[in-house]
């Protein structure tokens, strides 16, 4: 069994997790702050349909829970299925948005690097919309 490189990128949020949690896991408003779902997410039956610089790609994201989990499968035109772990945990009066970036077959450290890079950028983001 093989498994692939990760790496979790992650950041506090002076916000109760509960907050952070409902307004980041209501896929309407990941374009606020997921800038690779800038263009918005359409509604598609139990899923969600993007469209950017990949083509258009299905979004499907855990039930919402108790645990502050935002887990979502991206699945690209070409079938390739991505996991990818987006969690929201209690921290005192705030939270830690934790984030696993997962390292695909082919991918090259410069690309690697890029991806760990945008999602830092992307948390910023919901840390500063989360902040005002």
């Amino acid at each position: 069994m093989t498994t692939m490189p990760a790496k979790i990128i992650h950041l506090s949020i002076g916000r109760d997790w509960r907050d952070v949690y409902d307004f980041a896991g209501k896929p309407e408003n990941m374009p606020l702050w997921a800038s690779g779902l800038a263009t918005g997410l359409e509604p598609h039956g139990a899923d969600w349909i993007a469209h950017g610089a990949l083509g258009s790609v299905k979004v499907s994201f855990v039930p919402t829970n108790e645990f502050g989990v935002i887990d979502h499968t991206v699945t690209i035109e070409s079938g390739l299925r991505v996991y990818n772990a987006l969690r929201i945990v209690p921290n005192g009066d705030g939270c830690e948005v934790m984030f696993t970036l997962l390292r695909l077959p082919g991918m090259t450290d410069a690309q690697f690097s890029a991806d760990a890079a945008h999602v830092e950028k992307d948390l910023a983001m919901l840390k500063a919309l989360m902040e005002r």
